[in-house]
């Protein structure tokens, strides 16, 4: 083998250094293993060559059943408040920690299985995933990063060529995923069960991936606690910019990475509503749209709990410092999404406008029925005097027009030329997001056999803020007879 497709390294500083946090495991053995898709991107930046994933080689390793140097393959353990229930023991039941990789900018990212058949953490499942679930991670992921948003991402999807039982029979898959960590908010509340010293050894860990530059601070537990709950204002307050809505954000599903995992029962809103939910298991609207904040700091609590033996010596201290971080988180998402709302609205920071706006926008699109992404990509039209786009969305258009002038009125004051606000809109706006009605029928095409929906759908969704003329499909809001759609785990 050449020095050039020669497979990289693996190290394994978890397993390495939290030998109570997970269980040794192998993937179950995939006979008649079949690449549906490589990501060349992700491929070269861990230094694979995407023509060896997609060879025998490269798809025996992608679903487990080869061992590359340094590989030392664990199914992780963590716990999990799944719909505010507390779950002491999860873990990876269907899903295995190949290790981790160095990759071409010296980043440590995980190499991840999902779909690799059942580990001690299964809990009575089959650990199998199906193709539909499994391209959608790998749809979704490649469409948030494409939108700048911090995401796992796919490395590749293989088919096993074996059915697996759901609410019919399914054709099954494996995904193999890469993150810059996969600790978790559950992972810390399942060290949290055996120890405070577990707890210690987890956070020293997570640090030193994370926020090395804390190590030898003081307060360093305290700190990295901060940086976390930085890191999730801004995640969501960039979901919450483009109408993404995850759907199942169990403690188990939120990052110390800051990045996007699981998409389940995901989706993006096409009409604007804070109500708007997906997830056929969400019968309460927990997790619904409006309510992504408010889950954001209510698990960062979870998160925070686990850390007061860390914190301060004495307890009520610790709370008291803890509960002052916590109640600081509103004001923290706030501003990170007023920022990006400012940006979409061709606004700088000194423009002289009210959080209000952005507010009644909001409200203005939701009593008026208008898609988000199309409404948010229309408004840079405005700016160039042209409104017809806008006012085509709206059964009565006076009521944007009414909205608009103090927007307009603030865009006056600014020196730059009004194209290049309206660029700088398009920017940030996107006119192509995946859109709940095309995506499953690409998924439902690529489980009978058929990639090609799946192929034109990427090359779309990859360059999301550069409009083309003859992809108006892709910008069309879900049709009526799709009303009540709904989305699954995938389990």
């Amino acid at each position: 083998m050449s020095d050039s497709a020669r497979p990289p390294s693996f190290e394994n500083t978890f397993a390495r250094d939290l030998p109570d946090m997970f269980e040794p495991w192998s993937a179950v053995v995939v006979e008649r293993p079949t690449v549906l898709v490589v990501n060349d991107s992700v491929a070269r930046e861990l230094g694979f060559d995407p023509s060896w994933l997609r060879g025998d080689e490269g798809a025996r390793f992608l679903v487990g059943n080869l061992e590359l140097p340094g590989m030392h393959t664990v199914a992780q353990g963590y716990a999990g408040h799944q719909f505010g229930g507390f779950s002491p023991r999860l873990g990876d039941g269907r899903a295995l920690l190949l290790g981790e990789v160095i990759d071409t900018n010296g980043v440590r990212r995980d190499v991840h299985l999902k779909g690799s058949g059942r580990t001690r953490y299964s809990r009575g499942g089959d650990g199998k995933a199906a193709v539909g679930p499994m391209l959608r991670e790998y749809v979704i992921g490649e469409a948030m990063n494409a939108l700048g948003i911090p995401t796992t991402r796919a490395l590749g999807v293989v088919a096993t060529n074996e059915l697996i039982p759901r609410d019919e029979m399914l054709p099954g898959a494996v995904l193999c995923r890469v993150a810059l960590s996969h600790l978790r908010v559950g992972s810390f509340q399942y060290a949290a069960t055996m120890s405070n010293d577990h707890v210690r050894r987890l956070a020293d860990h997570a640090i030193a991936r994370h926020d090395p530059e804390l190590i030898d601070s003081d307060d360093r537990y305290l700190a990295f606690f901060h940086r976390v709950m930085n890191r999730q204002a801004s995640l969501i307050a960039n979901w919450m910019s483009v109408g993404f809505i995850h759907g199942v954000m169990n403690t188990d599903n939120m990052t110390i990475s800051g990045e996007t995992i699981d998409y389940g029962p995901c989706a993006f809103m096409d009409t604007y509503s804070p109500t708007t939910v997906f997830s056929s298991i969400d019968h309460q609207g927990r997790y619904a749209y409006g309510n992504q904040p408010h889950i954001a700091q209510w698990n960062l609590a979870r998160l925070a709990e686990t850390l007061l033996p860390l914190i301060h010596d004495d307890k009520d201290e610790s709370i008291r410092i803890a509960t002052e971080a916590i109640n600081g988180f509103p004001a923290l998402f706030e501003r990170e999404w007023e920022r990006r709302m400012r940006a979409k609205l061709g606004l700088t920071e000194q423009s002289p406008v009210e959080a209000n706006l952005f507010h009644s926008l909001l409200t203005l699109f939701e009593s008026h029925r208008i898609d988000h992404t199309n409404g948010m990509r229309a408004l840079s039209d405005v700016v160039r005097g042209r409104r017809e786009r806008m006012h085509a969305l709206f059964d009565m258009p006076l009521a944007f027009d009414t909205w608009a002038r103090p927007w307009l009125d603030a865009l006056n004051l600014d020196p730059r030329d009004s194209n290049d606000i309206a660029d700088a809109m398009d920017a940030v706006n996107p006119a192509y997001v995946p859109r709940n009605h095309i995506v499953e029928t690409a998924l439902a095409a690529a489980s009978a056999g058929d990639l090609a929906p799946l192929g034109s759908l990427m090359e779309v969704l990859l360059h999301p803020f550069h409009e083309r003329a003859g992809l108006e499909d892709y910008a069309r809001p879900m049709p009526s007879d799709w009303e009540g759609y709904q989305t699954f785990c995938g389990t």
